[in-house]
């Protein structure tokens, strides 16, 4: 048996616009889901799936539609649906069913009365095998894990201490084509009788999902990889259930982290939401997500979204396993950063600088716009502004250790480099080039070069080694804080070592 979609019409079906139903004869509008589990955060295995069924229905011109799959009472959460939603608007992708989305919970009524018809056509059987006792007949038999089929011919009522299992054909095959994997078979003969109700008499996911995906007329199923070897199962409830044309399948490559291992929840960072409270944009992470399996024609991988919906395609996508960089995720949002103008890189930064060490009243607005670009053109993060401008919104800087130690502690030039700033910068014309100016001096008469002379004096001013141009930051700063901060960390330093008081 052949039931799945033939290259052809896989072909056919994954053109752009409208396609033709071969069953009606009509054009069917291209229509794609986005179905998550509130059970945790959105991440970024998810996000990726959401993204690329959101890219190929805008590209196409069709629909993306979002359907909450909660049958899992245990662990579905209802206060992390909207979570999810928080996240996708995060990300831009918008969707059609907005406010009207299905939610598998509410239709336990049209998921009973298939399974009661599948029941009374023989398409299901009722089970009340314990797993014991199955593994057991296995073993005794020498049969590789899985259900037996015990149940199949044995005609039990069902009740609540049974299931109701698919009876799953002997013989033949279920074959379709994946547009991202080719050709795909598999043994009716290897698949189990599988649970569709579970004995409270709620639905499996795999019934929920073949009901679904129906009535919302659900043209094209985008998802990962692991979920390849279900495909069969859902194709061969499709057509036990009497469901129109199947969908066309795309099985999206794994996203695998360090040492190629698919990304985990317990060991990897990989909700979306952390991201989003680090700092990284939305327009980063989008673009950076499409690129973990497809790529543009042009190897130009940093654009805009626009230009992605326009360029992307299901036979463009890689089935090879699609590896998560953490240090390319920052590249591009650093990218995306210093692409924003001066407005919108302010607005950007304003919820990261609400939360800095700083009281309210220290900070200065003036003073955050002038240095602003510098920091733009500087941070990988939105997460990273407020330790770059924090020294001028404290009354005294927060000292990095390590720094310290490395230009101030450890510097054995380190005293009398500060006690000369301290002596210039009292009578220099106070601008960043007369200060570059007598820094690079004070440094030529220790025989150092201008990075070294200024390290000091960068520290104890800034309490960091890194951070916006120096001089730009002393002019902001002004001399008498500037000036009281050098002589603090002069008086830091041990006794046997020249101070300035």
């Amino acid at each position: 048996m052949v039931i799945g979609r033939s290259a052809a019409q896989t072909q056919r079906a994954g053109d752009q616009g409208l396609r033709p139903s071969d069953a009606t004869l009509q054009w069917v509008t291209t229509r794609v889901r986005f179905a998550p589990s509130p059970t945790g955060s959105l991440h970024l295995g998810s996000a990726r799936t959401a993204l690329f069924n959101w890219l190929f229905a805008r590209s196409a011109g069709g629909e993306f539609l979002v359907r909450i799959e909660d049958t899992d009472a245990e662990r579905s959460r209802p206060e992390l649906i909207q979570q999810v939603f928080d996240t996708l608007e995060w990300l831009g992708l918008d969707w059609d069913n907005r406010g009207d989305e299905p939610r598998q919970s509410e239709r336990a009524d049209q998921y009973r009365e298939v399974v009661d018809r599948m029941l009374a056509e023989g398409r299901a059987y009722a089970c009340n095998c314990e797993r014991a006792a199955v593994d057991a007949r296995n073993s005794a038999a020498g049969r590789p894990p899985g259900y037996d089929g015990f149940c199949r011919d044995r005609a039990l009522t069902v009740g609540p201490d049974t299931v109701a299992r698919f009876a799953t054909p002997s013989a033949g095959t279920v074959e379709f084509d994946d547009v991202i994997r080719g050709h795909v078979s598999f043994e009716c003969a290897n698949l189990e009788d599988f649970v569709i109700a579970r004995s409270d008499g709620s639905v499996t996911f795999l019934l929920a999902n073949a009901i679904d995906d129906d009535a919302m007329g659900i043209t094209h199923v985008m998802r990962g990889e692991d979920l390849l070897n279900t495909t069969p199962k859902s194709l061969l409830l499709r057509q036990a259930i009497g469901g129109g044309e199947p969908p066309v399948y795309a099985h999206l490559p794994l996203i695998v982290g360090e040492g190629r291992k698919k990304l985990s929840k317990r060991r990897d960072d990989v909700a979306v939401e952390n991201y989003r409270d680090a700092g990284y944009l939305p327009e980063a992470m989008v673009n950076y997500l499409a690129l973990l399996g497809w790529g543009p024609s042009d190897g130009i991988e940093v654009r805009p979204l626009n230009e992605i919906v326009e360029m992307f395609s299901l036979e463009a996508i890689n089935p090879s396993p699609a590896a998560f960089d953490a240090k390319k995720l920052a590249h591009v949002n650093a990218e995306k950063l210093r692409a924003l103008d001066a407005d919108e890189f302010l607005r950007a930064s304003e919820p990261f600088l609400a939360g800095a060490p700083w009281e309210p009243a220290g900070f200065d607005r003036d003073v955050f716009v002038a240095i602003a670009p510098e920091v733009q053109s500087r941070v990988k993060t939105l997460g990273e502004v407020p330790a770059m401008v924090d020294f001028f919104f404290l009354d005294a800087p927060l000292m990095d250790e390590a720094s310290v130690a490395k230009a101030i502690t450890n510097n054995p030039d380190a005293p009398e480099l500060l006690a000369g700033a301290i002596r210039r910068f009292e009578s220099e014309t106070w601008s960043a080039e007369a200060l570059h100016a007598a820094t690079l001096e004070l440094g030529e008469a220790h025989g150092l070069k201008l990075g070294k002379a200024q390290a000091p004096i960068r520290v104890a001013v800034t309490g960091r080694t890194v951070g916006p141009p120096l001089f730009e930051a002393l002019v902001l700063l002004g001399r008498t804080t500037t000036l009281d901060r050098l002589k603090r960390a002069s008086r830091s330093i041990p006794d046997e070592a020249t101070t300035i008081t």
